[in-house]
């Protein structure tokens, strides 16, 4: 199994490089490589590199400048650590301090950072949002991005001419000088948060906010261009943990049973629900214009539970909530890493560390989500207690 690290976003590979742990002053992770891997977008997985742009580029919508407000768009904050690649200049921050690692930033300001494992699904956000425009040229419910770093504020300026390289359209920034950014989460009606800080994962996923924690895998899957895929994983994800309590307390044939006597009782909400809610509320766009069978969002639940004996209570509680998703994968415990490989979404979210490795190993781009029972068996077993 490929050994990990919650703190950076490393490579997951059977050789990762070891990492150096030191505090954090660039982006969101404690960790740096010994040294820097060039990146570029077919490396991601992605069919086409952006063109280069040479100066500011206008950011238009039927003649005037358009920006969502917070509260009708769909808010997704990335941090800059899994935006881009930024391990080099961690490594210099580490060995000679803030000041040398300032003046670094702004002597290669210039220079753009390589993409990150964020990246292709902010382009596949950027992908519908045309879609969008084109279908409600006034509408504001859109994706809206926000570059969440930890960064001081001299190091924005590479940031921006970044985005600017790689043709992004991200205008709301959030530089918060080593401060947790939990509170301007919120501030921002953040819908989503990526990071590559499990504990302010943790924090966010505290305070309401859906949020995971995001790995760089050494080998990538081709991805979608033009449609969006998001894969999640049914308890402790989409659903509450409450299963997944029985099931690590008592065993296989009681979870069966708790789940056939509870077939009709809806489960109670997961950390993600709100999240695969406001993918379903722009989809509903699409099938209002008579795009349902070419709609760019797509939707995958990817489960351990079998159909029969625990798939019932599952989807009668989506369909309760008035949810729909486009793909049901009921595995009845077979490995994940293989049908998500066949999916290639964007990104796949799951509780569990094992299924994480699991999809990278595959080249899938994994998200955990440090939420539920789960997290207390993992601790258990690494700590030699559990089985």
């Amino acid at each position: 199994m490929v050994k990990m690290s919650l703190d950076p976003v490393q490579v997951m590979s059977g050789q990762v490089r070891e990492l150096k742990v030191g505090p954090s002053a660039n982006g969101d992770s404690r960790g740096s490589w010994e040294g820097k891997e060039e990146f570029d977008q077919d490396h991601l997985g992605l069919t086409t590199k952006p063109k280069p742009v040479t100066g500011r580029r206008a950011r238009k919508v039927e003649g005037g400048v358009f920006f969502p407000k917070p509260e009708n768009a769909v808010t997704i904050a990335v941090s800059s650590r899994v935006l881009f690649r930024t391990e080099c200049e961690q490594k210099i921050f580490e060995q000679k301090g803030v000041e040398e690692y300032l003046a670094y930033q702004i002597q290669h300001e210039n220079e753009p950072f390589a993409p990150g494992p964020a990246f292709p699904l902010v382009k596949a956000l950027e992908a519908v949002n045309v879609r969008l425009r084109e279908l409600y040229p006034q509408s504001e419910e859109l994706f809206d991005i926000v570059l969440v770093t930890y960064n001081h504020a001299h190091v924005g300026i590479r940031l921006i001419n970044t985005i600017n390289h790689h043709n992004l359209f991200i205008e709301r920034f959030c530089m918060t000088g080593g401060s947790s950014p939990t509170g301007y989460l919120k501030a921002w009606h953040t819908n989503l948060y990526l990071s590559a800080d499990a504990d302010k994962v943790r924090e966010a996923l505290a305070e309401g906010i859906a949020a995971a924690t995001m790995f760089m895998p050494e080998k990538m899957t081709e991805v979608s261009e033009s449609q969006l895929r998001v894969a999640f994983d049914g308890d402790a994800v989409l659903f509450s943990d409450e299963s997944e309590r029985i099931f690590k307390a008592h065993g296989l044939d009681k979870f069966f049973e708790h789940e056939k006597e509870n077939e009709d009782t809806l489960l109670d909400h997961g950390p993600l629900k709100g999240f695969l809610e406001a993918l379903g509320k722009l989809q509903k766009k699409f099938y209002a214009k008579g795009q349902r069978l070419d709609c760019p969002i797509r939707t995958y639940l990817v489960t351990a539970r079998s159909a029969a004996s625990s798939g019932i209570r599952a989807l009668k509680t989506l369909r309760a909530w008035g949810l729909e998703i486009d793909e049901a994968l009921f595995l009845a415990g077979a490995p994940k890493g293989p049908m998500l490989e066949k999916i290639r979404p964007h990104i796949y979210f799951d509780d569990q560390m094992f299924h994480v490795e699991g999809a990278a190993e595959m080249g899938t781009i994994a998200a955990h989500v440090p939420y539920g029972i789960a997290q207390k068996h993992s601790s258990k077993q690494k700590s030699g207690a559990g089985k």
